[in-house]
């Protein structure tokens, strides 16, 4: 296992690191199979966003017996209330959440307290403005956090965060799919070897975002490595071509700023996959000759997150429904965080009047009408027309 510096922080990281979350359907002893496993492989970084309080308690029976060689990012602001996982700004419930984390997992320290989930300016703006800011900081001069870090879907809230001063982690989704504005005729261009040149495939504002944090020493951890597990399937992925989990994984490690991409692990049968990364030749790392082959690079029909659909007139953000869509149809249920990140948006896909205007402007002919009425159905919120 290669080791990669966390930023500014001091920290050396594995460059592949454990996501807890498909830990929180296993008993104690699954659980611990798959964090063995991890261990045996050299990953040192654990995410733990979950509330629910089992999985806190697995993990923290799994990693007892050396917590001193893990570096946990844990997040504050992630509860449990009622039977059920929320995000929450309260800030009686985010202490009794982060106690509760500390005690679960049988430590008296975290080292990368996460901000949790914040995509919206409002939510940035509650932040910093309704103590929790003010919170994380007396946690880390206590010393039961060791650094602050933030966890958002969202490259201008991340810039804004970087900015800000205190946030020395952003954990982001990240891959090729999220990464890609529509593809042009030069698809060469979507492949420079200096990301200062002909910036043609990735979105600005996300190459920007990477550019700053590696200058700034703000490290990046990657959530959604493979898109859900879209990237590894020919079906599902936008490009019309799976992609391994090497060349995911390479992907987003050849981003500036990255230190770690955390890959969640549902039984222990499926950490070689991405600990191949280590021994794999440059051939098996190449994701970019297989995207610039694909049979739908251009992304007919698919969705790509791009924005072109702005403005709706009902200001529902037609990109991120689709994207939690998207999550939400490769898995047997809707997991609780795609929900919670579904109804925390201002509008929603049952807001949809079917005007057709995003169609109008949609480059690949994706038929945003028809995915609203789908969205509603699983997300909630049916549209009207």
């Amino acid at each position: 296992m290669e080791y990669r510096q966390l930023g500014n922080t001091g920290l050396k990281v594995s460059e592949i690191g454990l996501g807890g979350e498909w830990l929180e359907r296993h008993n104690k002893e699954e659980v611990r199979a798959v964090v063995d496993v991890c261990r045996e492989a050299g990953m040192n970084l654990l995410d733990c966003f979950m509330s629910e309080p089992n999985v806190r308690s697995n993990i923290g029976s799994a990693i007892a017996q050396d917590r001193h060689r893990w570096i946990i990012q844990g997040h504050v602001g992630s509860a449990w209330r009622d039977g059920q996982y929320v995000r929450t700004r309260d800030m009686a419930e985010v202490k009794e959440a982060f106690y509760d984390l500390l005690t679960r997992l049988q430590t008296d320290y975290i080292d990368l307290g996460m901000i949790h989930f914040v995509d919206r300016l409002d939510d940035w703006k509650v932040v910093l403005e309704n103590g929790f800011m003010d919170y994380m900081h007396q946690l880390k001069s206590s010393g039961q956090i060791r650094h602050i870090g933030l966890s958002t879907h969202n490259p201008e809230i991340a810039r804004l965060a970087v900015l800000e001063g205190s946030v020395e982690v952003i954990l982001f989704s990240l891959n090729p799919a999220y990464d890609m504005l529509p593809a042009t005729e030069e698809i060469e261009d979507y492949f420079v070897e200096e990301y200062d040149a002909n910036l043609g495939g990735i979105a600005p504002e996300r190459a920007d975002l990477y550019r700053l944090c590696e200058q700034k020493g703000v490290a990046i951890t990657v959530m959604k490595g493979y898109g859900g597990g879209r990237l590894l399937d020919g079906k599902r992925s936008p490009f019309g071509v799976a992609l391994t989990p090497v060349q995911c994984i390479h992907y987003a490690l050849t981003r500036p700023g990255v230190a770690s991409v955390l890959i969640g692990f549902d039984n222990p049968a499926q950490v070689p996959a991405a600990i191949a990364y280590e021994t794999a030749t440059e051939d098996e790392k190449d994701y970019a000759s297989v995207l610039a082959a694909a049979p739908r690079h251009a992304y007919k029909g698919q969705c790509t997150y791009c924005g072109h659909c702005k403005p709706c007139p009902m200001n529902i953000d037609i990109a991120m429904v689709n994207k939690l869509y998207d999550f939400a149809t490769m898995q047997d249920f809707v997991p609780d965080t795609v929900r919670a990140h579904y109804e925390g948006l201002e509008a929603h896909a049952g807001d949809c009047i079917g005007c057709g205007a995003c169609e109008e402007r949609c480059p690949f002919g994706v038929k945003i009408a028809q995915r609203m009425m789908e969205a509603g159905k699983i997300l909630g919120q049916n549209t009207p027309f």
